[in-house]
């Protein structure tokens, strides 16, 4: 059965030593460990390109594209560990991260997008467009949970994402404060200042800056 539901051509079989990663960097001791005590084995596992698949054109951006194998020690891993990793390879990557039976997808567009777990035999990676680049995008909107039909490109759509995720926390601090504060004056303002962030939540990043 074809890994991840890619064709059978774009199948590799390319270890990528950690030692490799640590002389590339030359990490201090805590670094190492760390990248150690998560990550057992690393595998390039698939090369997707117009030569392994011959209906997809190349991108304009978007040459090929590898899929990396991460066989994890445990599944609560630091993600920084992934972004050395990101770091260390100049590639377009699909990270496929595996604990067990359960791998998760990342891959790195403006930010890091990790998929949620699911059963390894259920992932896949969609090759879904007519050259590279749309591949990629679709891929990464695939893994990020993004709209690749949507109107705002990708990259607005991750700042929209965390533009929120701002606003979020900033209205928690704002609403812990309110049910706290005493003084009624004050917790009017308090009050003012969560609606306004909240209003906010419905406006797209790229309308504001």
């Amino acid at each position: 059965m074809p890994m991840f539901g890619l064709p059978v051509t774009t199948e590799i079989s390319q270890p990528l030593t950690k030692k490799a990663v640590f002389e590339k960097f030359n990490l201090k001791a805590p670094e190492r460990e760390r990248f150690d005590a998560d990550i057992s084995r690393l595998t390039l596992v698939a090369r997707i390109s117009s030569a392994t698949v011959p209906a997809l054109k190349e991108g304009s951006e978007i040459k090929g594209l590898y899929v990396l194998l991460v066989a994890l020690k445990h599944k609560e891993y630091d993600a920084k560990s992934i972004l050395l990793l990101h770091k260390l390879i100049s590639q377009n990557i699909v990270f496929a991260l595996q604990y067990e039976d359960q791998t998760q997808l990342c891959i790195f567009h403006t930010r890091l997008q990790q998929s949620e777990w699911m059963p390894t035999e259920e992932t896949t990676i969609p090759l879904q467009g007519l050259n590279l680049d749309d591949v990629w995008n679709n891929i990464v909107a695939s893994i990020g949970s993004l709209d690749a039909t949507s109107e705002a490109s990708i990259e607005q759509q991750i700042l929209n994402r965390e533009q929120k995720e701002k606003l979020l926390r900033q209205i928690e601090v704002l609403e812990k404060k309110c049910r706290t504060e005493k003084q009624t004056r004050k917790k009017y303002e308090l009050h003012q200042e969560i609606q306004k962030l909240k209003e906010l939540l419905w406006i797209p990043i790229f309308m504001i800056l």
